[in-house]
């Protein structure tokens, strides 16, 4: 199989080298700007290069999210890492195999038909050669650009993909392996730091009332403000102190009303609009149908918060940080503190869970800050549960309304999309700005963002799977994005898609029900895409659809294609409710094309579904007096282990095709089957998520009156 096209890693790093490398004897070292955030992406990238060059996993040697060692690929997001960096790998190895092994017949003085690899062993006729690809490698070319006109291995002579490769990163964190995680890192001489947050955007530090403490040191720059000591528990105490001292004036509090997400609605925005398809002339206005659904600001609630190390040293900046992008990252450090790119090294470490554009990037300019004012110091800060809930950016509520002119047998045949929400793309360096909370807090900040919506062809952000799956005469989408949005927000896993599909799959139940037609019946009448119709029919095999059910209980079904060009998901739920939603059993069918490592991609969905099931039920970010109100476990609850359900997930045979990016498959049909498996145990319709005791309650008293 030869590629058409280049995938966008290598079209960004054209060079073989700056891929591959063969350094240390019996080891070849692979390079990527994707980094792992406990979605396994090392292990396939492992298994995708081993397979090509016909070595075993063991020998490759992966290097990851190193700005001055390795290939810059942007951002680790959107389900994209398998396609544009295993993509790049898989040609770039298969390529460099290639040349090995003409080098090899060139050496030998055969042909290369007569040449087959052993583990990076030469072999003739079956009988070794004495050369292998540690031999032959110094005599490449590896500085001149891939071609990728190299036919990558067919499905049939993969030996490592599509194996359950256990995961190369999980022995260090289980077993505690030096530097498994960002927060076990200790070099010598190591400071730690607490920062004093301004409690709202703009607020000012009054000069005179920072405290004075003795066994710490403070660092002031502006209304950055920090405390630093040689032992953890003296910063936190210090910075407790100073902050309980410090007073703050002036800068814009957080309105209490943008707890409900409908006051969403209400703000200022950027508005476009689209349509596609030929709008059929109906006239009979009964034959329309409307309705919203809405979601609130949500937190990554990482168990593990945020965590960054930064040193100054000999006019060099190095920082170790868990970023989902060290490139941009490294750029926006230069911008903010007002250095030269150059001068900056940034390392990748794992952290403890990343679900999008969490806390990590300005915990690495916390630590960034705090080391440009003690030079040679590595300065370490890590963040409290209390930083991590309400300083991270949320992702944003959003509305979603729904219009739908129905044919006489009840499908509809015109389909309006309207969505209001706030940014999703607000990265370090998204739109050109910087996106650092230090970096607000410093004198003459650099500008912020500006709110876009990433186009569709880049796989959309707030109407990232408006456009619907089923076939549909007409449709447009009506897109607000609110400008000057407090509390900031950006992306967060699925950005749109989770609101999105929630909305449209819980109106299609709802349509269903109105043309009195089963809800897969319903939906399979109106899918053309034959991969869209196999997981729904694999889901309906998997699941006793129509067994009946116990009082109190409900089944819910709901399907996407994730960015309407990545994965599959088509799920069945059930539940238990009374006064609260008790999600029990979870069938799931995926076609996520080549399958790489199917363990990795069974952990992907369920860990999708565990998430999307608690911001369906529980997760909701709350204001009060200015402030995040939401800042411990108590106040904002995720699902507990105790309230994870059997999950049991088939993933469709499909080797000859392509990997189709799987990290966010399963968020939105997740929430929207969920919400139809409530409907169909109440018999009323909840549209605001999350689905909470006091919502179910409100709602039940209201349907009885």
């Amino acid at each position: 199989m030869i590629s058409n096209t280049l995938p966008l890693g290598l079209v960004d790093n054209p060079r073989l080298d700056q891929w591959i490398a063969f350094d240390a004897p019996g080891r070849v070292g692979i390079k990527t700007g994707k980094v792992e955030l406990g979605q396994g992406i090392l292990t396939a990238l492992v298994q995708i290069a081993a397979d090509e060059l016909d070595l075993a996993p063991e020998r490759i040697a992966l290097v990851s999210g190193q700005t001055n060692a390795g290939p810059r690929e942007g951002f680790t997001a959107g389900s994209l890492s398998v396609e544009h960096s295993g993509g790049s790998i898989r040609l770039v190895a298969a390529e460099v195999r290639a040349m090995l092994i003409a080098a090899a017949a060139a050496r030998l003085g055969c042909s290369v038909a007569e040449l087959t690899i052993d583990d990076g062993a030469i072999i003739r006729h079956g009988l070794p050669t004495g050369l292998d690809y540690w031999q032959l490698a110094p005599g490449l070319d590896l500085q001149r650009k891939a071609s990728g006109m190299v036919a990558v291995k067919p499905a049939h002579l993969r030996r490592v993909i599509g194996r359950n490769l256990p995961r190369i990163d999980l022995p260090g964190k289980i077993f505690g392996g030096a530097g498994a995680f960002i927060h076990d890192l200790r070099p010598e001489g190591l400071l730690h730091a607490r920062v004093i947050r301004q409690p709202w955007p703009g607020a000012q530090l009054d000069d005179n009332s920072v405290a004075d403490v003795a066994d710490a040191q403070i660092i002031r720059r502006h209304n950055f403000l920090a405390a630093v000591a040689s032992v953890e528990q003296m910063a936190v105490a210090a910075a407790e102190k100073i902050a309980a001292h410090s007073k703050w004036s002036g800068g814009t509090p957080l309105t209490d009303a943008s707890t409900e997400p409908r006051w969403i609605v209400e703000q200022p925005s950027i508005d476009s609009s689209n349509s596609r398809g030929v709008r059929p002339e109906v006239s009979d206005p009964a034959r329309r149908v409307k309705r919203s659904y809405a979601k609130p600001f949500i937190a990554h609630a990482s168990i593990g918060p945020s965590c960054a190390l930064a040193c100054f040293d000999a006019a060099k900046l190095s920082v170790w940080t868990h970023s989902q992008g060290v490139f941009p990252l490294r750029d926006q450090l230069a911008r903010a503190l007002h250095i030269e790119v150059d001068a900056i090294t940034v390392h990748h470490v794992q952290g403890a869970g990343c679900y999008g554009h969490n806390g990590a990037d300005d915990a690495a300019c916390d630590a960034a800050v705090i080391a440009l004012s003690l030079p040679g110091k590595p300065i370490r800060v890590l963040w409290s549960r209390e930083d991590e809930l309400a300083s991270a950016p949320f992702g944003t509520s959003m509305v979603v309304a729904l219009e739908a002119t129905l044919s006489p047998g009840g499908y509809p045949l015109d389909w309006t999309t309207e969505i209001w929400g706030g940014p999703h793309a607000q990265r370090p360096g998204a739109a050109g700005g910087v996106n650092l909370l230090a970096a607000d807090a410093l004198p003459n900040p650099p500008a912020r963002p500006v709110p876009i919506e990433i186009p569709e062809a880049a796989g959309g952000s707030g109407a990232r799977n408006a456009p619907l799956l089923y076939d549909v005469a007409h449709q447009t989408i009506i897109n607000h994005i609110a400008t000057d949005l407090l509390p900031r927000t950006s992306s967060m896993r699925g950005l749109g898609a989770f609101a999105n599909v929630f909305a449209i799959e819980s109106f299609v139940d709802e349509l269903a029900a109105m043309a009195g037609v089963d809800p897969v019946r319903y939906r399979l009448a109106m899918t053309i895409d034959p991969r869209a119709r196999a997981v729904m029919e694999q889901a309906v095999a998997m699941t006793p659809w129509d067994a009946a059910k116990a009082a109190g209980t409900g089944r819910g079904f709901a399907c996407s294609r994730y960015k309407n060009r990545a994965g599959y998901l088509a799920v069945f739920v059930d539940v238990q409710v009374d006064e609260e939603v008790r999600l029990q059993r979870v069938w799931c069918a995926v076609d996520a094309g080549l399958v790489i490592n199917p363990d990795g991609v069974r952990n992907q969905v369920e860990g999708g579904i565990i998430q999307a099931a608690s911001w369906t039920l529980k997760e909701q970010v709350r204001f009060a007096e200015g402030r995040v109100a939401t800042r411990t476990w108590d106040n904002y609850p995720i699902l507990r282990f105790s309230e994870v359900p059997a999950i049991e997930i088939v993933l469709m045979d499909r080797p000859r095709d392509a990997p189709l990016g799987v990290g966010e498959v399963a968020q939105g049909p997740t929430a929207a089957a969920i919400a139809n498996a409530v409907a169909d145990a109440l018999g009323l319709r909840i549209r605001d998520l999350p689905l909470t005791r006091d919502r179910i309650i409100a709602a039940v008293a209201t349907e009885a009156s």
